[in-house]
């Protein structure tokens, strides 16, 4: 009950002396009496260095005062929760939600020493994790507190730290399942209280179980004690369990109409407390994640459904109206009563059975069973017995369903235990809950003194100090008083067993029994309470109800009908194997149930010695809890109350002191102070007091000597202190006292400083007064004589200037009157003008009016004269033809006119039936023949397309043919087509040009939007960057997320078990392989759309524009396509026809003109011997002369041209032979057979094959008729040249006719074509008509929508065009390489062929170097061991001499080959077999840097090369002549281009991680820790003691690591990667990354320690980032952004230097701040602590300005830096100088497979 205040004394103090005067923190003095009758001396403060330390062991002066000061300005100044005590956490209620649990804050606590950094619950579950891993032992984290201290809380962020540690190895999620159970039994377990909004009202104990890979395997839950009475009771401002609330605020859901709910203020059970609401909570929105738990637990909806039946059920129980008797012995419930008509209902269990036991009971004798009537109390407390039963079992049934669902089948290898246990509670009446609650508290704290002094004994037993017994508490007594042989426990059991035992009976007994406890006492005032004297405070208790909450009797008839429900699992709640007649509480996942046996006629006497009570199994149950805390190395954690009224950031001294008092905290002090609380190393010593050293101490090299002597000399008290073998121990008081000298060895030179200054100051100052002084004088008496001359200077001109001013004020005077006096005129003038034009205006006006008036008034009269004579004239024509209709009626109903309607139908009807036949007939054989059409179309319609392709080459030479076609078409069709085509022409362009109008004015419209978009472009611009870079970031992500997934897919075919076998190397290829396979089938557009609707379904394929548009248009042709060739249908059957018989006179013509050349050839030949013989003869007679020589030449010159002129004489002659003997035959033909030769059928039949049939026949018939002509000569060739000339002309007419034939066709196709303009003018027309009868907007909109589709139509058009010609250009291209191929084969053979003459020596080994072309050939079986060589067995220093990339470039010249010999097969096997051999090779060498960054390098490269010689113009720019000559010529590989990007950022994003693990223990110990600068170490405070237990001292820790080692460490990635070849931009990159995890590294740590928060940190820290810098100079890589990154440090290391006090200070600290967010400014400020007393703290006010100020930069409520971010990284194209051609591969390679091409 002691309330401390700080105070200072203003006087000294004399030992004796009654009075001492002090002065408040207020300010206020105060005289504090001293004496034995008034108080003690007060305690003693630490010294500021040591206010605000994270442990409260490492004060100096340890006592209640300082505690609570130290935990009070913790709390109040920088709002640190969480403060030290030894092995405990304690742990303040902050009633206020705090970014520190984020998982930034788990990963930067997650792998530390508990001493490096500042408390926190995230701190003790690392330090549990560390040592399970370590020693190999299970750990318990013990959490206590009051009710509302945050216990739960506490609990529940300890078990996020496990689940995010140690998730599970596979995709059990297990950790998610453990953190989805604290929803579900926060709502069954927890209520609001007077104290807490969400108190835990049950305790609980969660081991969480791990692998021997420390990754959670599963979870169990032990339950203890829950408050069943809260169900039936709650007090004012209470509520029941969150889960009746949460049900009945989702009782309109559909799913929950049956349970009857309505809000809970209609429900007895939870509208005790009159307040049923949270603030600040949503019930509905908690039971959906209450509902969402269950689901992911595994609870099947049916269970969940008939677990809300359960608590509806309660709620109707709880409504249920007991009316009472007349006699009041007996009570009766209504049979119409509602509620329980809905609880019977719900629970499936009889009406009338429950309606009569809830007001009667049995009682059983050993011969007789009697029915007793309850009264109404009774019944009413039965009721709630029932009530409270049902939700023990409920709750029971959920937890070991929880427990099921975190079962694991795996070995478990150690476990982690979390307690959330009630803390020590004293009420103003208190009860058997607070008697169980108090009894568990003293088991507890009896174990944590235990630990606590055995901690105390190894550490001085570990520094080998002498060990002297210290003394503390021991609770055993108490304890013993509660559980020992007939204690409080046993005799409140025996009172249970006795058949009429009372309260008060049992009160009485203790009294008698206990009264000689030293912590039991009697109340004086009461006897029916007793005292129990806890190690806490004493606690009196109130012994009504204690027997009937022990015994927690239910009535077996009511268990019974529950049994017998109907819903299985409400069946099940009370089936259970113990017969006891007392139901139990959850004390553990597997509890006892209660079990009450049906009545029997005859039943048998009840064992109630083999009951147990409710005391009986928490005593149980928490005996087996302390057995296996025991066995466990625990971890406490003391949950604080700060206040009761739920204030944030409010502390009450009054109530924290009682809470640390009751939780132990203080005992740990207690227990420290009694020993040597203060523990320093030998280095720390040193540093902090060297200052208290001698010159000649610091030669000595031994600093454990130097610290001896020096304590020696100081403290002369040995007992004072002790020398261990790594710290020095030292008694309460004694750092303090060290710290007074050191403080005054600097307050002594800092006097000598100042005088020293001060007096240089004031010299400084004189000499600068009196060289002012002399300035001054000069300088006055100058100002004066120029003063005196600037006067008369101005009088003068003051005259002047008078004069000036007169004269011009006179004349603007002047001016102004006259200007106003003209203006008056010119406005009075036009008035009066315009009032004169105004009545002529008037005038005639009215005259218009007038005239149209009257025009109007006639117009209208001769209107309705004209519409009366219209309609007088309409009545009489009606009157008329209804006459007529009906006298039509009348002969139409005669017998007359039947007769001559059916005079001959009949002849009709049969010759109906016969044409009908033969219709019948003929559509039969065109059936037949369209059948024959379809087989004979399939073949005609590709050389139709030929045609066409031709006909469209040669559109620019039909231009005028068309003109002319035109004409002839406007002639044949006549001058009124014509005039109906001049129409729909000239309308189609007026809508064209209405079309372009509008078109116009909305480009109009668009240019003036873009214009008023283009102010806005600039600013746009940047968020467009922003957001490319974060969808690059995502992508990558993606990426990343894919590699994570594989890898974990990986992991599972590992996992899991059996013999797995692949069919073949083949299909695993396959499997592995994730692209696509290049084809270089080529497939029409048409079925390219059909196959894509199928793939995408019908209904996504109509929501695909293109697609639908695409199909289509598709119809229309082939519409247009089928009406086209049924029209041409009889001419390819006739041309068919025709080119048969062509080809069989083609045949009979060739072998005619053989037998014709081969008589001539002959006979030439026999003349030709006959002649060279004769020339022969007469050459040998005259051989000597060269006359005859040269004759000879000259004659057989002659001969040679002679027979090539008779070659085509005779030629000529055989044609013409052939011509007449047509014409001939012809002619006869005609006379004969009377056919006409002008039919036009004919000539068009006739053409040059039938010519060469006629020529045959007529040849074999020429020797009969050649005496006709054969008097002309005698070989008759006159006759055939003349007939040969008449046969010319007529092929010539045969010829135009073919000519005019094709003309027609043309014609009909511009015919069509024609047709298709005009419906088309007919569309536009009624388009326009539509477009006209629209509104000016809807017209617009229509427009646009018009030229939308046309442009869309348009697209496909040209989008179909392209594809034809990309296809038809890859055929051609694919054709031209293999003739090419053909061709370099053939001339390879006839070199070969003509070379063999030749000597073999030409063919040398350079010219074989000099052809080659950049390509390494390889058969396909060596594929595999090609992978193997290059990738998965390469060693990165293998080709380290080589040219870097080698691999890659080695690669690329395989992949040239196999496209250059157009086997896509080879193409693809050998890209997938070496992206799936990269990527097993990085996950074998997931953490070596050099591997990583070679295959990186190589990846990379290989896109490169993919890119450099793709054959894309955008990738050839750099190229050289000879490298475009090496571009891929078959293969179009941008899909695999794709692929090696995406893995090369898989690559990259491995090796950062990589290169982040190895510098992730560096970072902290170089650039915060490393004595860069050796003369700031000795301010470095290092008064706390480490408490980490895992930290391992006899290894080199990471207190070795210095800034030399990090900048070292960054220099070898940097070479590394530069070594390898890897791009500079990527190398950038890389350090850009590295640089960033750096900055995040060191400030969280800086933001999580307050040790390190310091000036001469900050100093220490911008001289290490000055290094860093100087380093990224020297590599050239200050561009590549890392300075950038480690911005926010920099602004933190400046932040720690500048002043911090004034206001111009915190404008100041805004203004430099700008990378560093509110809440870290905040933070770092409240850390801030001065190393000496010279130093100020900073002040809650200087705080609060800076926050106040930064209110307006709306940052992200951001403290901690997300260690995880990678920026999204960019590849930049780099293409290659080196020339395929001119790579040598090394030998040691083994590539001897591998052949130069």
């Amino acid at each position: 009950d002691t309330y401390f205040q700080a105070a200072e004394i203003i006087k000294d103090y004399k030992e004796g002396e009654p009075i001492l005067h002090l002065k408040l923190e207020d300010e206020s003095p105060l005289e504090y009496r001293i004496g034995p009758k008034d108080n003690p001396l007060p305690f003693l403060r630490n010294p500021d260095i040591l206010v605000g330390e994270n442990d409260l062991t490492a004060l100096s002066y340890l006592h209640e005062p300082a505690v609570l000061h130290n935990l009070k300005v913790r709390f109040l100044e920088p709002n640190h929760i969480y403060t030290y005590c030894g092995i405990v956490l304690v742990a303040i209620n902050p009633y206020d939600q705090l970014q520190i649990y984020g998982e930034e804050v788990i990963n930067a606590y997650s792998g530390q020493n508990m001493g490096d950094m500042d408390p926190h619950i995230f701190a003790v579950a690392e330090e549990a994790y560390k040592q399970m891993a370590r020693d190999e032992r299970n750990q318990s984290i013990i959490v206590s507190g009051e009710s509302g201290a945050g216990k739960t809380v506490s609990a529940k962020y300890a078990m996020r730290f496990f689940a995010t540690v140690g998730g599970s190895a596979n995709d059990t999620n297990v950790e998610e399942k453990v953190l989805a159970s604290s929803p579900i039994m926060e709502a069954i377990g927890n209520a609001k209280t007077t104290r807490n909004d969400n108190s835990s009202r049950f305790g609980k104990y969660i081991q969480i179980g791990f692998d021997r890979r420390y990754h959670i395997i599963g979870a169990n839950m032990r339950t203890y004690l829950l408050e069943k009475s809260r169900v039936v009771f709650q007090a004012e401002d209470e509520r029941n369990y969150h889960i009746f609330y949460q049900l009945c605020a989702s009782a309109s859901f559909p799913e929950f109409k049956d349970l009857a709910l309505t809000s809970a203020e209609d429900f007895i059970f939870t509208s005790q407390g009159e307040n049923i609401f949270i603030e600040g909570v949503n019930d509905a929105e908690d039971f959906k994640k209450t509902k969402e738990a269950f689901t992911l637990l595994g609870v099947k909806e049916s269970n969940q459904s008939s677990i809300f039946r359960i608590i509806a059920s309660i709620l109707h129980l709880g409504n249920v109206e007991i009316c009472s008797e007349r006699d009041g012995d007996s009570c009766h419930i209504s049979r119409n009563d509602p509620h329980l008509t809905h609880f019977c209902r719900l629970l499936g269990v009889e009406l009338e059975q429950m309606e009569h036991w809830l007001c009667h009971r049995k009682l059983v004798t050993t011969s007789e069973t009697y029915v007793k009537n309850m009264s109404r109390k009774q019944a009413a407390n039965a009721r709630d017995a029932l009530a409270k039963h049902i939700y023990a079992h409920m709750f029971d049934w959920i937890v070991e369903h929880v427990n099921k669902s975190l079962h694991t089948s795996s070995k478990q290898h150690s476990f982690i235990g979390v307690l959330d246990i009630y803390g020590f509670e004293t009420f103003e009446i208190n009860s058997f809950e607070q008697f169980c609650i108090n009894y568990a508290n003293e088991k507890l704290q009896q174990q944590f003194n235990q630990h606590v002094f055995k901690l105390e004994q190894e550490e001085y037993m570990k520094e080998q100090i002498p060990w002297t017994l210290i003394d503390f508490y021991d609770n055993q007594p108490c304890i013993d008083l509660i559980e020992a042989k007939l204690g409080i426990l046993d005799l409140l059991d025996e009172e249970c067993k006795v058949p009429k035992g009372t309260d008060q009976n049992w009160c009485q007994k203790l009294y008698d029994r206990l009264s000689s406890s030293v912590h039991f006492q009697k109340p004086r005032m009461s006897n029916i309470s007793f005292i129990i004297i806890h190690f806490a405070d004493k606690v009196e208790y109130q012994c009504d109800g204690f027997l009937e909450k022990n015994r927690d009797t239910v009535y077996e008839e009511h268990i019974n009908i529950l049994k017998a429900s109907k819903f299985q699992l409400v069946a099940d709640l009370f089936q259970d194997t113990n017969k006891d007649g007392s139901s139990s509480t959850s004390s553990s996942s597997k509890s006892s149930r209660i079990n009450v046996r049906s009545a029997k006629p005859t039943p048998k006497v009840p064992n109630k010695e083999h009951r147990k009570t409710v005391g009986h199994q928490f005593r149980s149950s928490l005996q087996l809890l302390m057995e296996t805390l025991n066995a466990t190395t625990p971890h406490y954690v003391r949950c604080i109350k700060p206040n009761d009224e739920k204030e944030a950031f409010s502390f009450d001294s009054r109530r924290a002191v009682q809470q640390l008092r009751a939780c132990g905290v203080l005992e740990t002090i207690r227990i420290s102070a009694a020993g040597y609380p203060s523990r320093w190393t030998y280095p720390d010593f040193f540093n902090r007091y060297r200052v208290l050293m001698k010159k000649s101490d610091m030669t000595v090299g031994d600093k454990k000597l130097v610290c001896r002597n020096l304590l020696e000399t100081l403290v002369k008290d040995p007992d004072k202190f002790q020398f261990g073998k790594t710290k020095i121990f030292f008694r309460a008081g004694q750092v303090a006292y060290l710290e007074k000298l050191r403080a005054d060895k600097f307050r002594s030179a800092c006097i000598k400083i100042q005088k020293t200054v001060r007096r240089w100051l004031q010299m400084v100052r004189y000499k600068k007064i009196r060289k002012s002084a002399i300035t001054l004088q000069r300088f006055g008496r100058g100002y004066m004589a120029r003063r005196y001359a600037e006067r008369l200077r101005l009088t003068r001109a003051a005259v002047i200037c008078q004069k000036q001013y007169r004269m011009v004020r006179e004349r603007t005077a002047y001016l102004r009157v006259r200007q106003a006096v003209v203006t008056i005129q010119a406005f009075t003038r036009g008035m009066f003008t315009r009032r004169i034009f105004q009545e002529f205006l008037l005038h005639h006006k009215a005259m218009i009016i007038q005239k149209h008036v009257r025009g109007w008034l006639t117009r209208r009269k001769f209107k309705v004269a004209r519409n009366a004579a219209i309609t007088i004239q309409c009545a009489y024509r009606r009157m008329r033809a209804k006459r007529e209709l009906k006298q039509l009626k009348i002969e139409a109903r005669s017998a007359q006119h039947l007769k001559k309607l059916n005079t001959g139908m009949e002849n009709k009807i049969v010759q109906l039936q016969r044409k009908m036949d033969d219709q019948t007939k003929d559509l039969k054989t065109q059936n037949e023949q369209l059948v024959v059409a379809k087989a004979s179309l399939g073949s005609e319609v590709n050389k139709l397309q030929k045609e066409l392709e031709t006909m469209r080459s040669r559109q620019g030479d039909g231009s005028q043919k068309l003109k002319s076609i035109k004409e002839n078409a406007l002639l044949l069709n006549g001058h009124h087509a014509l005039s109906d085509v001049s129409i729909a022409f000239i309308n189609a362009l007026r809508e064209n040009s209405l079309l372009k109008s509008e078109k116009e004015k909305m480009n109009q419209r668009i240019l003036h939007h873009s214009k008023n978009q283009e102010s806005s472009a600039s600013q746009s611009v940047g968020r467009v960057q922003a957001e490319l870079d974060e969808e690059r970031q995502r992508y990558q992500n993606l990426l990343r997320e894919f590699s994570r997934l594989e890898q974990r897919y990986d992991n599972l075919q590992e996992f899991q078990p059996g013999h797995r076998r692949n069919n073949s190397n083949q299909s695993s290829l396959e499997s592995d392989s994730n692209y696509p396979s290049i084809s270089t089938s080529e497939v029409g557009d048409t079925d390219d759309a059909i196959q894509l609707v199928e793939e995408m379904g019908v209904e996504k394929a109509a929501m695909d524009i293109g697609v639908f548009m695409k199909l289509q248009k598709r119809v229309r042709e082939l519409e247009q396509e089928r009406k086209r060739l049924q029209v041409n249908l009889e001419k390819m059957e006739d041309q068919s026809k025709r080119k048969v018989e062509q080809e069989n006179a083609d045949l009979a013509y060739n072998s005619l003109k053989r037998q014709e050349l081969e008589s001539e050839n002959k006979k030439l030949k026999n003349d030709l011997n006959e002649l060279r013989k004769a020339i022969a003869d007469r050459a040998s007679k005259n051989s000597s002369s060269n006359e005859l020589q040269d004759g000879y030449n000259l004659l057989l010159g002659q001969l040679k041209a002679a027979n090539e002129e008779l070659d085509v004489r005779k030629e000529e002659v055989l044609i013409l032979r052939s011509q007449i003997v047509t014409a001939a035959q012809q002619k006869e033909k005609d006379t004969t057979n009377h056919i006409e030769t002008n039919n036009l059928p004919e000539w068009t039949n006739s053409k040059k094959p039938i010519d060469k049939e006629e020529a045959l026949r007529s040849y074999h018939g020429l020797c009969d008729k050649a005496s006709d002509w054969g008097y002309l000569n005698e070989d008759g060739e006159l006759g055939l040249a003349y007939q040969g000339l008449k046969q010319v002309a007529r092929l010539l007419e045969a010829q135009l006719q073919s000519q005019a034939r094709k003309h027609e066709d043309e014609l009909e196709a511009f015919h069509t074509q024609i047709e298709l303009l005009r419906d088309d003018i007919e569309k536009k027309q009624e388009m326009l008509n539509h477009t006209m009868s629209l509104s000016p907007e809807a017209q617009v909109e229509y427009s646009i929508q018009q030229e939308i589709t046309r442009l869309t139509n348009d697209n496909l058009d040209l989008k179909e065009l392209v594809e034809k010609l990309e296809k038809n250009e890859r055929k051609l291209k694919k054709q031209l390489r293999i003739y090419m191929k053909k061709v370099q084969e053939l001339e390879a053979a006839s070199q070969s062929t003509t070379a063999k003459p030749e000597m073999t020596r030409q063919v040398t080994v350079q010219r074989r170097e000099k052809d080659f072309e950049g390509m390494l050939e390889y058969y396909k079986e060596d594929e595999a061991l090609l992978v193997k060589t290059l990738i998965t067995d390469m060693k990165p220093h293998a080709v380290s001499a080589t040219v870097p990339c080698l691999p890659a470039y080695i690669l690329f010249m395989c992949i040239r080959h196999a496209d250059y010999i157009n086997d896509d097969q080879k193409v693809h096997s050998l890209l997938t077999s070496t992206i799936n051999a990269i990527k097993k090779v990085l996950k074998k060498n997931n953490d070596d840097f050099e591997m990583t960054s070679f295959w990186l390098a190589n990846t990379s490269r290989l896109l490169h090369c993919l890119k450099q010689y793709s054959g894309d113009e955008a990738f050839m720019t750099q190229n050289t002549a000879k490298q475009n000559e090496h571009c891929l010529k078959n293969f179009d590989l941008a899909e695999y281009r794709q692929v090696l990007s995406d893995l090369s950022i898989q690559i990259y994003q491995q090796l950062v991680k990589v290169a982040e693990h190895v510098m992730q223990p560096m970072i902290v110990s170089a650039m915060l820790e490393s004595e860069s600068i050796p003369s700031l170490a000795g301010v470095k405070p290092m008064g706390y003691r480490n408490r980490s237990s895992s930290m391992d001292k006899d290894e080199e820790g990471p207190g070795s690591y210095t800034l030399e080692a990090l900048i070292r460490q960054l220099g070898q990635f940097h070479g590394v990667m530069g070594e390898h070849g890897l791009d500079p931009e990527i190398a950038g990159q890389v350090i850009r990354q590295l640089f960033y995890s750096i900055n995040a590294v060191t400030l969280n740590n800086l933001l999580l320690r307050k040790d390190v928060c310091s000036w001469s940190t900050g100093m220490q820290l911008r001289y290490n980032i000055s290094q860093m810098e100087e380093w990224l100079r020297g590599k050239n890589l200050h561009q590549s952004g890392a300075v950038i990154n480690m911005e926010p440090v920099i602004q933190a290391a400046q932040l720690l230097q500048v002043k911090k006090k004034t206001s111009q200070d915190a404008e100041a600290i805004c203004s430099l701040c700008t990378a560093l967010t509110m809440q870290q400014i905040v933070k770092i400020l409240n850390l801030y602590t001065p190393l000496n007393e010279f130093e100020e703290r900073v002040t809650v006010s200087f705080i609060r300005n800076i926050q106040n100020r930064l209110q307006e930069r709306n940052d992200v409520p951001m403290l901690l830096v997300d260690t995880k971010h990678t920026f999204p990284v960019l590849f930049p194209y780099t293409p290659s100088a080196l020339s395929l051609e001119t790579l040598h591969i090394p030998a040691n390679l083994s590539l001897h497979f591998l052949t130069r091409v």
